[in-house]
């Protein structure tokens, strides 16, 4: 019953911000220098329960000014905010290594057990609970199996923190996703990998070009990619910007000292990165410091996580 309500929230999302069910391309914190320090890649760890290792990027933590107060209400307004050592996943979680947690503990996602999951029917221009959608079929029964090598999609945030527990780490939390999206400095630079969606036709991320009705697919991916595809930030993570909405751990509120009419309900959390589908705000859904919601047990068929955990 409440995915008609995330329904609703989507379409509010993919106007403003990411969207849990459907939305990215959807319609979902500075200092001195010497304060803040360079992150290091990490040698690939190896939970103890995943059979193969996933690479992560280790930030010794500082402070940084999060937010934006030239984007949408919501990001505003800047303030300092110090993050403690942590590491987080290089690239979001992939169909393949999802597979290995669901096979190792026969687990159902909640799109399994609701029937149904968040597609915008392109052909329909309409946002759909589609029977049968979830990870391994993103597009439903008839449609194509998931790419293992793409991010997995059409996880809630309850799913998503039910593979961190399991893979001995937790979802990151926001300030965490900013400082890493910002290659842990006080960057000015709009998004994670610089300025500009592209130069010369090269583009650094998974976005959409074109009207809703008439998708351009310059990038080359009218839906996800391979994640990774478009290079790596800074800092060395990918995907910090585009292809999945990304869930963090946080509760989703305004800021302090923020004028935004944000009602906090512990029941919806941020999501982080915009992704491949089309959203309102265009480019800005996809900066460093854009911030969406969704109910957490909101799946879509844009939207999909990385893990972090704390650092040494």
């Amino acid at each position: 019953m409440s995915k008609f309500l995330l329904i609703s929230i989507l379409f509010i999302a993919v106007a403003c911000t990411p969207k849990n069910n459907k939305q990215s391309k959807q319609p979902t914190k500075q200092i001195s220098s010497s304060e803040l320090t360079k992150p290091k890649t990490t040698k690939k760890t190896e939970s103890k329960t995943l059979p193969e290792s996933i690479e992560m990027i280790y930030f010794k933590g500082g402070s940084f000014l999060m937010g934006s107060n030239s984007g949408l209400p919501q990001e505003s307004p800047v303030h300092k905010v110090t993050v403690k050592p942590f590491k987080i996943d290089k690239t979001p979680v992939t169909v393949a290594q999802f597979r290995i947690f669901v096979n190792s503990t026969n687990y159902k996602t909640e799109a399994e057990r609701f029937g149904d999951s968040g597609v915008f029917n392109l052909e329909e221009q309409r946002w759909t609970l589609l029977p049968g959608a979830y990870w391994e079929k993103p597009f439903g029964p008839d449609g194509p199996d998931a790419k293992d090598n793409h991010p997995v999609t059409h996880v809630t945030w309850n799913d998503a923190v039910q593979f961190a527990s399991w893979a001995g780490k937790r979802l990151p939390t926001e300030a965490e996703w900013e400082y890493a999206a910002r290659s842990g400095k006080n960057t000015k630079n709009k998004f994670s990998w610089g300025n500009k969606v592209s130069v010369n036709g090269k583009y650094f991320a998974n976005t959409w070009q074109g009207k809703i009705t008439a998708p351009e697919v310059k990038d080359g991916y009218l839906y996800t990619s391979p994640v990774g595809a478009f290079g790596e930030n800074e800092a060395g993570l990918t995907d910090m910007g585009g292809n999945v909405w990304q869930w963090c751990a946080d509760t989703y509120k305004a800021y302090p000292g923020s004028n935004a009419a944000i009602r906090e309900d512990p029941n919806v959390k941020v999501i982080r990165s915009g992704s491949f589908f089309f959203d309102q705000n265009g480019e800005n859904s996809f900066s460093v410091s854009a911030r969406s919601m969704n109910s957490h047990e909101t799946s879509l068929f844009n939207t999909g996580f990385r893990c972090a955990v704390d650092g040494e």
